[in-house]
């Protein structure tokens, strides 16, 4: 993936110069995980082919996998029509993203009592 720079001027970053980001699964289309990103991880990520967000708890770059090993390998990158988020599409290394163990962070489905239970398959 070639560094384009001009391609990051079209990002529209919030107050705190951060972007949402979505991870989605090269292979299945699931949606992986959701993170923030400054331009600093951006860039890295690109350079890095490699998932780099910007941990706003710790206020750092956080190199997914880094402690875990599951790594996000980077093969595409997308902006929204507004500009506003970002989407890494990636090969997650290990078949985990969530910090919980979890091949998604988005394991929780709404019932039809209004709860937020995890489905059986989890």
């Amino acid at each position: 993936m070639k560094i384009n720079e001009s391609w990051l001027d079209e990002v529209k970053w919030d107050e705190n110069g951060l972007v949402p980001a979505i991870a989605q699964d090269l292979e299945t289309g699931r949606v992986m995980m959701f993170a923030w990103m400054n331009r600093e991880s951006l860039l890295l990520s690109i350079k890095e082919q490699r998932a780099i967000y910007w941990s706003r708890s710790r206020q750092k770059l956080w190199r997914k996998g880094e402690e875990s090993g599951h790594v996000q390998r980077l093969h595409e990158l997308r902006l929204d029509c507004d500009g506003d988020v970002v989407l890494l599409v990636i090969e997650q290394i290990g078949g985990i993203a969530c910090h919980t163990g979890r091949e998604s962070c988005f394991f929780r489905k709404l019932d039809d009592q209004g709860s937020g239970r995890s489905p059986m398959r989890c």
